[in-house]
């Protein structure tokens, strides 16, 4: 398997036959986090995030699928399965977890339709990422700031005696 990001709570989705796109609700489990350092918002999301209740706005507008004359009807979202998931991993709700490229199937069009557009992770600068950065890059980026010697310590404070 190539590198892929796993979904977590906050993603953005969109439907293939919709005219907007809604945020993923994590509803199927309150105890696998990912890229979180206080664990408290990014929720892995798994393949038993199904049915209405998984998105915020439970909405991806108008449904080109249902067509009402000159417009269309609105869409609620209901998920009656997940494809493309990681199988190698089954947490104890039974789910498997959703990676970026990963599309659910809804009943109206009976196909993986509704893709991630984001998966909702976010990164997070450390210590060893700006240790591996490149310097070159760096400069350009931020050039009042000398990277190679950032690390050093040094005191330009001169001590002064009271005696």
């Amino acid at each position: 398997m190539s590198q892929k990001y796993v979904v977590v709570q906050g993603a953005k989705c969109k439907c293939q036959f919709g005219d907007g796109s809604d945020t993923l609700k994590i509803t199927s489990h309150s105890k696998y986090y990912a890229n979180d350092k206080d664990t408290a918002d990014k929720l892995i999301a798994t393949t038993m995030e199904l049915g209405g209740a998984t998105f915020e706005a439970n909405t991806f507008g108008q449904c080109k699928l249902q067509p009402t004359g000159s417009s269309f009807k609105p869409c609620q979202i209901v998920v009656t399965k997940w494809d493309g998931f990681y199988e190698d991993v089954t947490f104890g709700n039974n789910g498997q977890i959703l990676v970026e490229d990963s599309k659910a199937i809804c009943p109206i069009a009976g196909s993986p339709c509704i893709s991630i557009i984001s998966h909702g992770q976010s990164s997070a600068g450390s210590v060893s990422s700006a240790k591996e950065a490149d310097s070159n890059v760096h400069q350009q980026i931020n050039p009042m700031v000398d990277t190679d010697g950032i690390d050093k310590e040094e005191s330009n404070i001169e001590q002064v005696n009271f005696s």
